[in-house]
C-alpha cells in the first residue's frame, strides 16, 4: 500500500491537529532598549525598534503583557559611560529605574535584567581593560576578567535590589555566574534566577545592537572572551557545563539562527531550560528582506521562531515578540 502522508496536510484543522512544534507568545522575552531621556528614538538600523524613556519601558511592558507576553528583558543606556561602567551598579542606574518602574507599574510581568557593563563602558568592552602582553593591533587589549567579576556581582546585586525577577550575565567572563550566584545569595536575593548567556559567540550577527546600544569596542575586540564561531561542540558544552555547575538556572544561546544545532545539542544533554536569542542582525536581515519585498514578513517570523521551538528553545528573546504575538493572536 501507498503511504499518503498528504492526507493529514488537506485542511487547516488536519495540520493544526498533527503539529509537534507550537509557538505561543508565552515563550517570548520582548528587549526594551531604556535610556535616560524623555523622548523615543528610532534606531535607523532595527526598523520598529526605539530606545524608550522610562515611562517609554513601563508602557512597552504593559503592551507585551497585553498581548500574552509575561517578560521583558532590559538594555540600559547612559548619558554618562566610564572605565568601569560604574552607571550597570548604580542604585539609581538607568535600568534599576526602569525596572522599579515596570513592577510598580506592570506587577503582572517579569523583569529580567542584562547584566553586564559593556553599554556602561567608554571602551565598550564587558568589563575593565588590560593589556595583553606580547599582542599588537586588536588583540592586544582584553577584559581583566577576576576584577570585572566584582562589578558584575555588584551589577546583579543592584539589579535585582531594584526589582529585577531574574538576571543575566552575558559579558561571557570566566567564573561569572559563580560570582554572581554568590553575591545574590549573600545579598539576600537567593530567589532570584541566573539566566546565562552560557553559549555566546563572537558574532556579526550583533551590529545593530551595538548600534543601538552604543557598545561598539573602541579598542580590541571581544574574540579574546566571547567564543569562537568556530569552536564546535567540545566548546559549547564546556561553557555550559561550567554555568549549570556554578548555579545557573537557565541557559541561553546568542546568536541562535546560526546555531540551532548548538541549541539542539544543550536541550538534549542539559536538564535546565533553554532560551534563544533571536538577535538584532537577524531581525534586521528579514525587516530588510521585507521592506524590499523580497519575503513576506509574517511568514518568514513565524517560521524562523518555530525552528528555534523545534530545535529546543523553551524561551525565545526577539524583537519580534510584539508583532508575532498579534499574529498568533489572529491564526487562532
Amino acid at each position: 500500500m501507498l503511504d499518503r502522508p498528504r492526507r493529514l496536510r488537506r485542511t487547516p484543522a488536519l495540520r493544526a491537529l498533527t503539529r509537534e512544534v507550537h509557538l505561543h507568545p508565552s515563550q517570548f522575552i520582548h528587549p526594551i532598549f531604556v535610556h535616560e531621556r524623555e523622548d523615543e528614538q528610532a534606531i535607523a538600523t532595527m526598523p520598529g525598534v526605539s530606545r524608550h524613556s522610562v515611562a517609554g519601558a513601563v508602557a512597552q511592558a504593559r503592551e507585551a503583557l497585553a498581548l500574552g507576553i509575561p517578560s521583558v528583558i532590559l538594555f540600559g543606556i547612559p548619558d554618562h559611560k566610564d572605565a568601569h561602567g560604574s552607571g550597570a551598579y548604580a542604585e539609581d542606574g538607568i535600568v534599576q529605574r526602569a525596572a522599579r518602574a515596570i513592577k510598580d507599574a506592570v506587577p503582572g510581568i517579569s523583569v529580567v535584567a542584562d547584566t553586564c557593563l559593556c553599554e556602561y563602558t567608554d571602551h565598550g568592552h564587558c568589563g575593565v581593560l588590560c593589556g595583553v602582553p606580547g599582542q599588537t593591533g586588536a588583540d592586544a587589549w582584553t577584559v581583566d576578567n577576576d576584577p570585572s567579576l566584582d562589578l558584575l556581582a555588584r551589577t546583579a546585586v543592584s539589579q535585582a535590589a531594584a526589582g529585577a525577577d531574574v538576571v543575566a550575565p552575558s559579558a561571557m567572563l570566566d567564573g561569572q555566574v559563580g560570582a554572581i550566584r554568590a553575591a545574590l545569595d549573600d545579598a539576600g536575593y537567593g530567589h532570584v534566577p541566573v539566566m546565562s548567556y552560557a553559549v555566546k559567540y563572537a558574532s556579526a550577527y550583533y551590529g545593530p545592537f551595538r548600534d543601538a546600544a552604543g557598545s561598539t569596542p573602541s579598542v580590541g575586540n571581544r574574540a579574546t572572551y566571547q567564543m569562537d564561531p568556530a569552536g564546535g561542540y567540545r566548546e559549547a558544552l564546556r561553557e555550559a557545563r561550567l554555568d549549570a555547575e556554578q548555579g545557573a538556572d537557565t541557559l541561553m544561546v546568542k546568536p541562535a539562527l546560526a546555531y540551532l544545532d548548538v541549541l539542539s545539542l544543550l536541550k538534549r544533554e542539559f536538564d535546565l531550560p533553554v532560551v534563544a536569542y533571536n538577535v538584532s542582525g537577524e531581525y534586521a536581515l528579514i525587516k530588510a528582506a521585507a521592506q524590499a519585498g523580497f519575503m513576506d514578513e509574517r511568514r518568514t517570523v513565524l517560521e524562523t521562531l518555530t525552528g528555534m521551538r523545534r530545535a529546543g528553545a523553551d524561551a525565545i528573546i526577539t524583537y519580534h515578540a510584539m508583532d508575532a504575538a498579534r499574529w498568533l493572536q489572529e491564526r487562532a
